[in-house]
């Protein structure tokens, strides 16, 4: 599939107050204009898309959706008909979903650990739009997806590893230096980091670790940097420098109770098209003073609504079988 990246991603919240403050007094987030048909919700603005995340009022804080863009309209079919070829129960926008998201065109569909994602093509734009919400240069997005996602599945099977690889025709980067089972993919057209997702193996645990976002300069990473350490936010991981990656980043948590991973990619991407195997997560910096999974992770039935659970019960019951 010629999928670009993740073009936006949804959450349920809690806290929609101290997202409204937190995302441009901290991350420089634009609030974006929110939909007719969505007035409660919240969007932001990273670039000049409409949107790239949306936060909708919800009586627990976790992921609601994952949006996954397709290069074009005839890439998006293509897509379409291999999903349903391979029996991948698909639900298409209607009008209402397709204005809220800002597309022309999107299915849903679960992933085999029951998380919601979305697969559009054409989201709306402006160029030169994008306000930040305190001075900031910018961030990387377009061409590669708004960054990456590390999710908690409570199983590990081979499903999970086939639908992005065999089904989607993502790369699989590896499990990286990380502790535990972990596995990283990218899509097929990311030549600019080593994964947009990926899947930690938590028993009993669902919900996401983190996102990673990629700002312009290092000066935006150490200013923001200085804001969250003078808030005096939580942090997870100190300033430093991933092995497998040449970037630069650290990790604070969030109103939602995930981290947040800034990063300056000090040079480009090595595409090294081989398998990595670090011996340890960074070459400096990067001290633990947090913990890895913050209060975003819960069990499974807190973080997946009916549906989703279902899909999760169901691949348990095969396992069992």
């Amino acid at each position: 599939m010629d999928i670009i990246g993740i073009g936006y991603i949804g959450f349920e919240t809690t806290k929609l107050d101290e997202w409204r403050s937190y995302g441009p007094e901290i991350m420089g987030f634009q609030i974006a204009r929110s939909p007719e048909t969505d007035p409660e919700s919240l969007y932001f603005r990273i670039d000049d898309r409409r949107h790239r995340f949306a936060f909708h009022p919800g009586n627990v804080d976790r992921v609601a959706y994952i949006g996954w863009e397709a290069k074009g309209k005839i890439e998006f079919e293509r897509a379409v008909a291999r999903f349903q070829e391979h029996g991948v129960e698909l639900t298409f926008g209607d009008a209402a979903l397709l204005e809220q998201r800002g597309v022309k065109n999107l299915v849903r569909f679960r992933d085999p650990v029951g998380y919601q994602h979305e697969l559009f093509h054409g989201q709306k734009w402006m160029p030169r739009s994008f306000q930040p919400g305190r001075p900031h240069g910018g961030f990387v997005a377009g061409a590669r997806g708004l960054g990456h996602v590390v999710l908690i599945t409570p199983e590990a099977p081979q499903a999970l590893e086939d639908f992005f690889v065999k089904l989607m025709g993502f790369h699989y980067y590896g499990p990286g230096a990380g502790k535990g089972k972990t596995a990283f993919y990218r899509s097929r057209l990311n030549n600019n980091t080593s994964h947009d997702i990926a899947y930690g193996l938590g028993p009993g645990r669902m919900g996401v670790q983190h996102i990673g976002l990629f700002v312009k300069s290092l000066r935006d990473l150490g200013e923001t940097y200085d804001i969250v350490r003078k808030r005096g936010l939580p942090m997870q991981m100190t300033l430093g420098q991933h092995t497998q990656d040449p970037h630069i980043s650290f990790y604070h948590f969030t109103p939602g109770g995930f981290a947040i991973e800034t990063i300056f990619e000090l040079e480009p991407w090595h595409d090294d098209g081989f398998e990595l195997n670090p011996e340890q997560l960074s070459t400096w910096g990067h001290e633990l003073v947090g913990p890895i999974l913050g209060p975003s992770v819960r069990t499974p039935e807190e973080v997946l609504d009916p549906e989703g659970l279902a899909v999760l019960n169901a691949l348990r019951a095969r396992a069992g079988a």
